[in-house]
């Protein structure tokens, strides 16, 4: 293809050349690290930055769902091997790559799979936080798996007798890294759970690489850990990544030193804590004492118990008074229906038959006793009897003769 300041070529066929060349090329596997990662909701087709680990070139390569999904988790930061195929775009000229696979290498393939594991084992239960154990308050042994003179051991040792000088701690020993390190260290955690004295467990390192920190992933490790029947404190020293032994024990600790802090108690804390614990108890007995006193003296105080006998004399002059007032009401009624008994009295002495004697009348009777009260009760030569204020008189009727003014009176 020929050109000159006078017959330039149109752009478009250099861009359809150029096009056509680079996508002869073949598919290669190149090794770059993830340093922007564009995922486009809605879209198959995602947007990766790469850049060489060394120099500074980067390129962008386009990555569909499927292949990424597959490549596990990939962030921002990670080192990966991906097979990728030049292209050119026409539109602007922009060289890109397509990605037809993509893992993760070194630190990053390591990554990958320890994720698979912990997704397996989380998908197990092992992870569960319903089934972590509770630390105890004072563990009667402490079992401590670490490596022998190790800086962790020590670490666990000087804090654990500097917080409470009369706790045991019983070491069991086992390698820390390598390829026994995983085996070594499950023996270590059986043997301690083993025994009936040993209250709590930790397993103590004081960091390292991912590399270093590869035996404290292990399966076997992770489910001897979940299978203890005592309390499991998990304490590698090591941030940035998280040992699968981190998340089966019962307590993650961030350091050694860490470790002791958590299993046993601070001496001189709690005995400030009692110390001041009591001080409350005493002011609150005080307090309490000294409000009962008050209330019992103001009880005491009082003018019923100043003189125990005042209530009786009140009571006593109550009772005089009352039966007072009832001997005069008493006085009073009698008098009363006295006075009405006398009235009585009279009026029935003004109208008794005697009464009527001693005013100079007499009861008529016949000699069978029966009351003559009409002429038409006896007859001529009939005897009767007079009854006087002081005797009888035994009189013969002579002559029965009727009043005028009561014949008048019939007749009217």
């Amino acid at each position: 293809m020929t050109s000159s300041p006078d017959q330039p070529q149109p752009l478009r066929d250099v861009v359809r050349a150029l096009k056509e060349w680079v996508e002869r090329t073949g598919a290669i596997w190149v090794e770059g690290q993830v340093i922007q990662l564009k995922r486009r909701a809605g879209s198959t087709l995602h947007f990766l930055t790469l850049r060489d680990k060394l120099a500074d070139v980067s390129v962008t390569v386009t990555i569909d769902t499927v292949t990424l999904d597959a490549a596990g988790p990939i962030t921002e930061g990670t080192l990966v091997a991906a097979y990728v195929k030049a292209t050119l775009y026409p539109g602007n000229g922009s060289l890109s790559f397509a990605c037809r696979d993509l893992r993760p290498s070194g630190e990053g393939r390591l990554l990958a799979h320890l994720e698979q594991r912990k997704r397996a084992l989380q998908a197990e239960g092992l992870f569960n936080p319903d089934l972590k154990k509770r630390l105890p308050f004072l563990p009667r042994q402490i079992g401590l798996v670490t490596a022998r003179e190790s800086a962790a051991e020590r670490d666990v040792v000087e804090n654990v007798r500097r917080r409470w000088p009369a706790a045991v701690v019983v070491p069991r020993y086992a390698a820390m890294q390598g390829t026994q390190a995983a085996e070594q260290v499950a023996e270590a955690v059986r043997w301690c759970d083993a025994q009936p004295e040993v209250d709590v467990i930790i397993i103590a390192r004081g960091g390292g690489s991912l590399e270093d920190l590869l035996p404290f992933s292990d399966e076997g490790l992770a489910r001897t850990v979940f299978a203890c029947r005592t309390p499991v404190v998990s304490a590698i020293g090591h941030e940035t990544d998280t040992p699968i032994l981190d998340l089966v024990a019962d307590w993650r600790a961030s350091t050694p030193t860490d470790a002791a802090k958590r299993v046993v108690p601070d001496a001189a804390e709690e005995a400030r804590i009692i110390g001041v614990g009591l001080d409350r108890l005493r002011a609150a007995i005080t307090q309490r004492v000294r409000s009962e006193q008050q209330g019992l003296d103001a009880v005491r105080s009082r003018p019923v118990l100043r003189d125990p006998s005042g209530a009786v004399v009140l009571a006593s002059e109550r009772v005089a008074e009352l039966r007072g007032r009832l001997g005069r009401g008493v006085r009073q009624a009698v008098e009363r229906e006295q006075v009405q008994l006398e009235a009585n009295l009279l009026r029935v002495r003004s109208m008794s038959p005697r009464a009527t004697l001693q005013r100079g009348y007499a009861i008529l009777t016949t000699d069978d006793g029966r009351t003559v009260s009409s002429i038409t009760d006896v007859e001529p030569d009939e005897t009767i009897i007079a009854r006087l204020i002081d005797g009888d008189i035994a009189a013969a009727v002579i002559d029965v003769e009727p009043h005028e003014h009561d014949h008048d009176k019939e007749h009217a």
